[in-house]
């Protein structure tokens, strides 16, 4: 647990964008609940003039901070651009150049890609943009190297995502290298969607919400295999438990999920295995039992492709990072 908070977050706000984007970043990292003890972020939305501005469907917003208070977080987010083939504004620019320069750290979502680029921040870096616009970008800025896959990209200090929705996924990727998954994956409770989506953009129809809101039973039985990760987990059973025939449970299943049962298990047996590592001592061996992996060979498995590195390294170098922070 942190005691301390996990700094400053600015949002940039423009004439034409949608309550959506900017707030994804607000709904993260700006509201506190009262059941997670937890110091949290400090947001602030900037403009780079404090004149109202039209957001789409014609509210208008004004904010008291300007793209000087923009460039002083802890973490700098363009939700997107208005329009990627109009230049960038010259302020924000300079703002993100700035910020960059001081050590923050940089985040774009969907279209904001092309303001970084602009910036030339993304010079020689992988970086993701929606996939409408992976092309363009990959032609107008030849030096970056963009991933059109990808829900986000995160490159150290600088991070993208994908599609607007694909920046909830990036804002919970955050929470997590900040607050351990244990915070992450409450806040995704609070949200009601999966605290890691597995896949990357090609499965830009997955559905983020984890159940069938409209199949009970389906639900249900998901709650129950989330609670009994530990043991043995069959698609026969889950059929059963859902009163379906195995086939009828795996179509509806990935209509309601995006992805198999077996995977959908998986998922969730490495996110508890994330968990254990953060908040005990429990040896591998018996995270292992513990989240219903074989041994753990399995669990390494699993556990490298989806968060990059071994459940023993994952553990060191997130107490490292406690005993810094």
């Amino acid at each position: 647990m942190a005691t301390s908070s996990p700094g400053t977050v600015s949002v940039l706000a423009y004439d034409g964008m949608t309550g959506f984007e900017s707030g994804i970043v607000a709904e993260v990292f700006g509201l506190t609940w009262p059941d997670i003890d937890q110091p949290w972020y400090d947001l602030k939305v900037c403009a780079a003039d404090r004149r109202p501005l039209t957001m789409l469907g014609g509210a208008t917003m004004r904010t008291a901070y300007d793209l000087d208070h923009f460039a002083a977080a802890d973490t700098v987010v363009v939700p997107s651009v208005r329009n990627p083939d109009e230049p960038v504004h010259a302020g924000v620019i300079e703002a993100l150049r700035s910020a960059h320069a001081r050590g923050a750290r940089v985040v774009s979502i969907c279209s904001g890609a092309f303001a970084l680029a602009a910036a030339g921040l993304l010079d020689d870096r992988p970086a993701t943009t929606h996939w409408r616009y992976a092309d363009d970008l990959q032609r107008r800025y030849p030096r970056i190297r963009v991933d059109r896959d990808p829900l986000y990209v995160d490159d150290g200090d600088i991070l993208s995502s994908a599609g607007c929705a694909a920046g909830l996924d990036l804002a919970l990727h955050l929470v997590r290298r900040d607050l351990g998954a244990a915070t992450a994956n409450a806040v995704a409770r609070r949200l009601v969607v999966s605290p890691h989506r597995p896949g990357g953009q090609s499965q830009y129809i997955e559905a983020p919400v984890a159940t069938d809101p409209d199949d009970e039973r389906l639900a249900a039985t998901l709650a129950w295999a989330q609670a009994h990760l530990d043991e043995p987990i069959r698609v026969a059973d889950l059929a059963r438990r859902t009163a379906m025939s195995e086939r009828t449970f795996v179509r509806r299943f990935a209509a309601a999920t995006g992805t198999s049962p077996a995977q959908w298990v998986i998922e969730r047996r490495v996110q508890r295995a994330v968990e254990l590592l953060e908040t005990t001592d429990m040896p591998v061996e018996i995270v292992c039992g513990a989240t219903g992996f074989a041994s753990p060979a399995a669990l390494r498995h699993h556990f490298v492709p989806r968060m990059g590195t071994s459940p023993t390294a994952y553990r060191r170098t997130f107490r490292a990072q406690q005993v810094a922070g």
